[in-house]
């Protein structure tokens, strides 16, 4: 039986962990009813993890008691990072949560020319991109940046090995062997003319996904996952 993940910031070197994490303690007591000597898989967000015992409850903490520890051997080598344009609400938290169970290690807001929706909850989509870790399987939490311009987010990839913008006319597809990749999906309406122009100044690779017209939290999960495979 596949047991529950929870990545926590705990030190799991100790025998016995304790969390007052009132959230925690409400899910594994109230949704998920698990019981005193349940077993539960607790990552340390580094690819540390252990399986540990509930050895206790109360009001407002819960005892863990270390069985065996091991490292997550299923994050993927590539580093993705994702800067995608912020999108309509349900269709943002889609991609975080799409992009984060692929294995993207960061994802990057951008305030384009087109988009509509300026602003984000940077603390609901870092809980999304932390229970769409823990179902996963995974052991490390994307990054969720605050929202960059498109100006600071070409800075911003000047890291990466390659980068790559999304466009529908462009004629490449998309296909790249580096293992540290930037990935430029636009909002709604598309890019403008000068977006596409400023990438290529930067020797960004314009690219596409085909012949079909996709949904920008379409392209943006289809991309990652080629990216990674």
């Amino acid at each position: 039986m596949k047991l529950h993940r929870f990545i926590l910031s705990l030190n799991l070197k100790k025998d016995l962990i304790i969390s007052k994490d009132n959230e925690l303690i409400n899910q594994i007591k109230n949704v998920l009813r698990l019981k005193t000597g349940h077993f539960v898989i607790l990552s340390d967000g580094f690819e540390n993890e252990a399986k540990a015992s509930i050895k206790s409850f109360s009001k407002n903490e819960i005892e863990f008691k270390i069985e065996e520890r091991f490292e997550n051997k299923d994050e993927p080598t590539k580093n993705i990072k994702l800067y995608c344009a912020i999108l309509k609400k349900e269709n943002f938290e889609l991609v975080i949560q799409k992009a984060t169970e692929i294995g993207v290690k960061a994802i990057i807001p951008i305030r384009s020319a087109h988009t509509v929706k300026q602003n984000i909850k940077l603390d609901r989509l870092n809980k999304i991109a932390k229970e769409a870790s823990e179902q996963s399987g995974r052991s490390v939490i994307p990054d969720i940046y605050e929202p960059l311009s498109f100006a600071e987010a070409l800075e911003d990839s000047k890291t990466n090995e390659a980068n790559f913008i999304f466009d529908t006319d462009a004629k490449e597809k998309f296909y790249s062997d580096k293992n540290n990749i930037g990935i430029f999906i636009g909002p709604e309406g598309g890019w403008t003319e000068k977006e596409i122009g400023e990438a290529q100044k930067q020797n960004i690779k314009i690219v596409s996904l085909g012949k079909l017209t996709l949904r920008a939290e379409t392209a943006a999960i289809v991309s990652s996952f080629i990216a990674l495979n």
